[in-house]
């Protein structure tokens, strides 16, 4: 079967000057439909290069990435972006919804850039599922950071993504709103869902499938 999601020999370097950093070191791993895989590791150890290689936000200096069997990686830009707005759910430490849009707005945008036009039940049910069915019309900045964290995973989601990629997602969360989103994530597991979420948590990784170690860009228990 087709992995959801495959990383083959990743490599990644930046140099600064005469000094050249290597930030991801033969990296190879894949995860099946409805699969949670968590990374973690130090930092520095290369995790967010990881998941920007990954949702094809960055191209790797050698090795390949596929979703479902599609090449993501040194396609075209506007293949890429295709991809990643049809089957890749992201969710990154900052930067997830748009501040001058209210959430159920971001939730529409995401929705158009999959291809979707007429999700406005999948809005509805993506904002009751994260408990967020009142703060639809509110704004990033009238979010408080537990919210905030929800409404990320909201828009993340709304377009029912083949492959979730979350970079410590529960980092600024108290341990309420962090078990609320970890039954979110594994009820999209159990939806088919193939999950990596790039973790410090040890109750995070305790809900994993199978835990991957990333040390000095080299990964440990692939």
């Amino acid at each position: 079967m087709t992995p959801a999601l495959e990383a083959h020999y990743l490599y990644r370097f930046y140099h600064v000057g005469d000094d050249e950093t290597l930030a991801l070191r033969g990296v190879s791993f894949s995860i099946a439909a409805g699969e949670t895989v968590a990374v973690t590791g130090p930092s520095g150890s290369g995790k967010s290069t990881l998941i920007n290689c990954l949702a094809g936000l960055d191209d790797p200096d050698g090795g390949w990435v596929a979703i479902g069997g599609q090449r993501m990686t040194r396609q075209p830009q506007p293949e890429q972006s295709r991809l990643r707005a049809r089957h890749v759910g992201i969710l990154l430490q900052s930067g997830n919804l748009q501040d001058h849009l209210t959430l159920r707005d971001n939730m529409l945008a995401a929705l158009f850039l999959a291809g979707n036009t007429g999700g406005t039940a999948d809005i509805d049910a993506a904002l009751e599922a994260v408990g967020l069915s009142g703060r639809a019309k509110a704004f990033p900045d009238q979010l408080a950071g537990g919210e905030l964290a929800r409404a990320s995973l909201a828009v993340a989601l709304v377009k029912n993504p083949t492959v979730l990629l979350a970079d410590e997602p529960t980092a600024e969360v108290d341990a309420e709103n962090e078990r609320a989103l970890l039954r979110l994530f594994m009820d999209r597991a159990r939806g088919g869902c193939a999950t990596l979420i790039v973790t410090h948590s040890a109750a995070v990784a305790s809900v994993a499938d199978r835990v991957l170690h990333l040390i000095d860009g080299r990964l440990d228990g692939a």
